[in-house]
């Protein structure tokens, strides 16, 4: 590409005799023409808009916009605790849509074991209105590592447009919200998904993660039929995400090396009228497990799989 325009024209022979004044300015104008190349050349020049840009556009075929892993590396992609100030994006390829994030069990419920304890109704039969999940053996804790992996996907999710709600968030509630609420939280939204994270805490030598898929269910205040099929696509894809992110594998005890299970007795899933699934994202009993759910940077990669299968769904429904 040529700097000097078509409006640029060489100086033609024969010219008459040049003025003081005319051979002071033909000494300027080469360097300015110099001055003004590299500057281009650098990045100073203007975009199709005329706004003035910083750098040179990506060549033809190049995205401007940066790479999951540059996402992840960024510090305002998020901190190791995931946590970034609260505001989702005005526009992107999710606009208009909304995802519920449920962070499996809560901090305080150690705090709360009485009010945890309490029965509620699933529609099946009566559970705990919530537990206070699993840890590693080192003592971090699946309330703290769902929390974490919470605030990353809903960043990641905002930068793609959608409204995200959290079931709970930080003190608030102090505990729970028990099963059935978690559930309703996800169906006053609307949500046109919601998601449910958890880590498990099987014994030593059981690895892997697996997505949890809602079976049919009509009794009572349950009537998953008309989520069912919906839920089993977005569980796929999340699934196949998950995988292709973090490197962890399918469950080695359950799913039958598939990464998917279905169940019918999770009042998160029996109770909720709109598309949903749980992750186990990997057994916190086990060391290998473990030493990759303690890992900030390995939980951002997590959060990157499991908003790209539940972009890949909204985009795709």
């Amino acid at each position: 590409m040529s700097y000097l325009g078509p409006e640029f024209d060489p100086p033609q022979p024969r010219r008459p005799r040049r003025g003081p004044l005319t051979v002071a300015l033909a000494a300027l104008v080469p360097g300015a023409l110099l001055g003004w190349v590299v500057y281009e050349a650098v990045g100073g020049g203007t975009g199709d808009d005329g706004v003035r840009t910083a750098s040179a556009a990506p060549a033809s075929g190049t995205s401007a916009v940066p790479s999951p892993s540059a996402r992840s590396a960024s510090p305002s992609a998020a901190t190791d605790d995931g946590k970034r100030p609260s505001g989702g994006s005005a526009s992107g390829p999710l606009k208009g849509k909304v995802v519920v994030i449920d962070p499996g069990h809560n901090p305080g419920n150690f705090q709360h074991t009485a009010e945890i304890n309490r029965k509620v109704d699933i529609g099946t039969n009566r559970k705990e209105c919530d537990t206070t999940g699993t840890s590693t053996n080192d003592g971090y804790t699946e309330a703290r590592f769902t929390l974490d992996v919470a605030h990353r996907l809903r960043s990641l999710l905002e930068k793609q447009g959608a409204t995200v709600k959290l079931t709970h968030d930080g003190d608030s509630p102090a505990w729970g919200p028990c099963v059935d609420q978690r559930a309703r939280i996800g169906n006053a939204a609307h949500a046109d998904a919601a998601i449910s994270l958890h880590a498990d805490g099987s014994a030593q030598g059981n690895r892997g993660f697996h997505v949890i898929l809602p079976g049919s269910v009509h009794s009572g205040a349950a009537d998953t039929r008309r989520i069912v099929g919906p839920s089993h696509d977005l569980g796929v894809r999340v699934a196949g995400n998950y995988l292709r992110e973090t490197g962890e594998p399918p469950s080695n005890y359950l799913g039958n090396g598939t990464g998917l299970v279905t169940r019918t007795d999770l009042g998160g899933l029996n109770l909720s009228t709109v598309p949903k699934v749980f992750i186990e994202c990997g057994n916190m009993r086990d060391s290998k497990d473990a030493a990759l759910l303690t890992s900030g940077a390995w939980r951002q990669k997590a959060a990157q799989g499991i908003s790209e299968g539940i972009v890949s769904f909204l985009r795709g429904s």
